[in-house]
């Protein structure tokens, strides 16, 4: 799908539209062909990945109305971070005077996963209001008869706890389609056209999002910037980058589409090495990977009472009054 239009006037207006929406993502949070895969590739990850009851994973999942497919909609769905596009390089072996530098790229990246540490400390904080002081899980809070509305408006701490992970895990899943972490690039010669591949299938390093929540941001961005390979590189899309800059093509640069990406299995880089199955592999392993770990920092979070045995078991069942009697 293309760029989809900004409401609200001229183009200085859509500007700073965006910008506004890039500044509320990247600094208003508290810190203590396709544009990406389809909503259904986005559904059968996460449904993959998540051992969840039915009703939760569907109010995570779903490919039109789930809260990982929340940045897919206006105005998010033109922020560049939100989806990791952006960080393309090509070393000077590749590409003698590429336009953007390793430093400039990697600073792009590291935008991209600012927005996933900022939720994953959201939902965290979210979390408390599902259970009582004394680890009881609270049924008005928990409760999904209703669908839950992806606005981050005020609202049921469940449908809160799911929007901040759904906005943060949307660009991590985004990540394996939009980069050459698990590619393997077409035969011939390496370059503008077919950017190299890293043929990885281990875990990123750099998106260990759970430690680097718990680390002051300077911190943390050092540490990422550290471990993003030389190589890697993401697609130039024109969506807004973590500047506020749009950029009117992506002429002389990696391009997100038709060159990189592998939103679908019929993209063009998608057939090359297998590499649509290797990227939704990497992602679903990614996100389960992602769900561990924020199940993990729950339990550590919020140990008097067992609360966050009831937190987790309030997220994973859809009826946590009746089913986490016991959690605590």
């Amino acid at each position: 799908m293309s760029p989809l239009p900004v409401p609200g006037g001229p183009r200085a207006a859509s500007a700073a539209a965006f910008a506004a929406v890039l500044a509320a993502t990247l600094a208003v949070l508290p810190s203590g062909a396709a544009h990406a895969f389809t909503g259904g590739n986005h559904e059968d990850i996460t449904r993959a990945a998540l051992p969840w009851e039915p009703v939760t994973l569907t109010a995570m999942a779903d490919a039109h109305d789930g809260a990982i497919n929340a940045n897919d909609r206006r105005p998010y769905f033109g922020v560049g971070p939100l989806h990791c596009d952006n960080a393309d390089y090509l070393a000077p072996r590749y590409s003698a005077g590429y336009p953007r530098t390793r430093d400039e790229a990697s600073t792009e990246l590291l935008a991209c996963i600012r927005t996933s540490v900022a939720r994953f400390r959201n939902a965290v904080r979210a979390a408390d209001g599902l259970v009582g002081t004394d680890g009881t899980v609270r049924a008005d809070q928990s409760d999904l008869s209703t669908p839950c509305t992806w606005d981050e408006k005020p609202g049921r701490a469940k449908c809160a706890v799911l929007e901040q992970l759904g906005r943060g895990w949307h660009q991590i899943e985004d990540f394996y389609s939009h980069s050459n972490w698990s590619d393997r690039p077409a035969a011939g010669p390496i370059g503008l056209g077919n950017p190299p591949g890293l043929d990885r299938t281990d875990h990123p390093p750099f998106l260990d999002i759970r430690r680097y929540s718990a680390m002051k941001d300077a911190d943390w961005t050092r540490d990422a910037r550290v471990r993003i390979p030389e190589d890697l590189t993401t697609g130039c899309y024109p969506d807004f980058d973590s500047t506020g800059v749009e950029p009117a093509d992506c002429d002389g640069r990696v391009a997100h589409s038709p060159t990189l990406n592998k939103d679908t299995a019929a993209s063009a880089r998608a057939g090359a090495g297998d590499d649509f199955r290797r990227a939704t592999a990497g992602a679903t392993a990614e996100l389960t990977r992602q769900w561990n770990d924020f199940e993990a920092e729950l339990l550590a979070a919020y140990p008097d009472h067992g609360r966050g045995a009831a937190m987790v078991c309030a997220l994973v069942h859809d009826d946590p009054a009746a089913a986490c009697r016991q959690a605590a």
